[in-house]
Formats: C-alpha cells, sequence, structure tokens
C-alpha cells in the first residue's frame, strides 16, 4: 500500500491469464509467508525452500516491505550453512575463506581452540583410569579392552549425533520430539547392544582370559552402547533449546564424554562380576 506495508503476493501465471479489467487486488492472495530481519538466515532460507517460493518478503512488525529473500540467495545461505555445521562436527571453527586460499596460520587458529577444550575435556579419563589403578593391578587383562569399549562408545554416539544434526538442520526433527527420537534410537541401540556384546564375547574368547572378564567385557559394550546413545539423542535437542548450535556436539566431543563415562561404567560392572576385585 501507499505506506509500504505488505498486502499480498500475485503469481505471474494468474497476471498473464487474466482478463482485461481486473484489478490486482482480486488476483492478490494475501496469505504470505514472510519473515523478519532478525530472523536465522538458515531458518529463512529453509521456509523458502521448503515452501518451494521464488522469493519470500522480509517485513519490519507493521508488515513494511525491507526487501526480499530470493531462491538463489536462499540456496547459498543453506549450503553456508551445511559447510559451517560439517566443520563444526569435524571439532573445528568454520572457515571464512575457501580451504585452498587459507593459510597454515588461519587453519591453526581454526582447530587449536577446539584441540585445547577437548585435550582438557578428555583430562578426566587419565583421573578415571587413576582412580581404578588398583582394580588394573589386580585384573591386568581389563586394560586390554578399554580402547575398544570407549572406542565403541564414541563411535555409537557419533553414528547419532551425525544423522540427528542433519535432521535438525533440514527441519526434520524439532526438541517436541525428543520422546520419539529417545525411543527410535534406544530401540536400535538395544539391538546394536545385543551384536556388540556377541563380538565382545568373542574377542575375550580370541585373547584367552576367563570368563569372568568375558562376561564382564560383554556386558560393558552392552551397557556403553546403551548410554552412548542416550547421551547423543538428547545432548543435541538440549543444545537447540538453549539456542547452541547442536553441530557443536561434533564427533570428537561425543567421544570424549562417552570416553571417561564409558571406563566408569566399565569399572563398576567389573567391580560387580570379578571375584579378584571383591572388596577393593
Amino acid at each position: 500500500d501507499a505506506s509500504n506495508r505488505l498486502e499480498g503476493v500475485v503469481a505471474f501465471r494468474a497476471l498473464v491469464l487474466a482478463p482485461a479489467g481486473v484489478r490486482v487486488a482480486e488476483l492478490m492472495d494475501d496469505d504470505v509467508i514472510t519473515v523478519a530481519p532478525l530472523d536465522d538466515p538458515e531458518v529463512a532460507a529453509r521456509t523458502l525452500l521448503d515452501q518451494r517460493l521464488l522469493a519470500i518478503p522480509v517485513v519490519d512488525t507493521e508488515r513494511r516491505v525491507l526487501g526480499i529473500i530470493t531462491a538463489d540467495a536462499a540456496a547459498d545461505i543453506a549450503e553456508e550453512e551445511a559447510t559451517e555445521d560439517a566443520e563444526l562436527q569435524g571439532g573445528s571453527q568454520p572457515l571464512d575463506t575457501p580451504y585452498l586460499r587459507a593459510s597454515p596460520w588461519q587453519l591453526w587458529k581454526k582447530r587449536i581452540i577446539w584441540l585445547l577444550v577437548l585435550f582438557v575435556a578428555e583430562a578426566y579419563t587419565g583421573t578415571v583410569l587413576r582412580a581404578f589403578e588398583d582394580e588394573l593391578d589386580a585384573v591386568v587383562s581389563l586394560a586390554f579392552f578399554i580402547p575398544l569399549l570407549i572406542g565403541t562408545g564414541g563411535n555409537t554416539g557419533t553414528q547419532i549425533t551425525t544423522t540427528l544434526v542433519r535432521a535438525m538442520a533440514t527441519g526434520g526433527v524439532r526438541l517436541r520430539d525428543v520422546g520419539r527420537v529417545l525411543r527410535k534410537e534406544m530401540a536400535t541401540a538395544g539391538m546394536i547392544a545385543i551384536a556388540m556384546a556377541l563380538a565382545g564375547i568373542i574377542r575375550a574368547f580370541t585373547l584367552g582370559v576367563g570368563w569372568h572378564v568375558m562376561l564382564t567385557v560383554s556386558v560393558s559394550l552392552a551397557a556403553i552402547v546403551l548410554w552412548a546413545a542416550f547421551i547423543a539423542s538428547v545432548l543435541p535437542l538440549l543444545l537447540k533449546k538453549t539456542r547452541i548450535d547442536p553441530a557443536v556436539v561434533s564427533a570428537p566431543m561425543i567421544a570424549t564424554i562417552v570416553d571417561g563415562t564409558g571406563l566408569l561404567i566399565y569399572f563398576m560392572i567389573a567391580k560387580a562380576l570379578l571375584p579378584e576385585l571383591a572388596g577393593l
């Protein structure tokens, strides 16, 4: 209108095929999808692409038109956000320049912060091992399976967060879906836990350890898989709720979280099942 407030939109086809004398107001659709200037660009781009629009108006609180976002711009935004998410999931800050134009100094600055954060977070794994030093001395064979256990937990969590973060980015999963996500992932993890427990028994048997250790490894693998699945299913959605990019729950971060807690689970199960550790 005269005050630059958005009244509606007219499809090009309707305009071309309209008979002479018909006013634009009669062809106009006043149910217009709009975005605000302070909206997240990724949300605006996803709205435009999902609705298959050629452009989407940007309006203020009084519906005055400030500009438009075109489909080409939305595609560029979606590509930039996907690249950023991929870099965050790899445990690195997004680059501001194309990779081949980035200097080693720029790459160092983008990576070192995450590496130091993960280094500090990973330090508690050593603390857990030191806390159970007596148990390792009593049953040395427990140490054989530590890389296997924490690696399995980290891999389980990484698979889930990779799938979940992508689903959240495309609008397929929201916070209200946490119950469905948890049920789906825990059911899947239950089946994976059984398979990994059997694999753990086979591996322990090939190393010639006693049946008590075989049972400990098997039960621990199942428990760690279930624990990693729970953490990886809930954490990205909680971060989204607090307006933190869920992509920061990267593969290295999930692995770091699961490492120490997985060791705790392992040693607690060992103390419960191994006669040699009774009283320690």
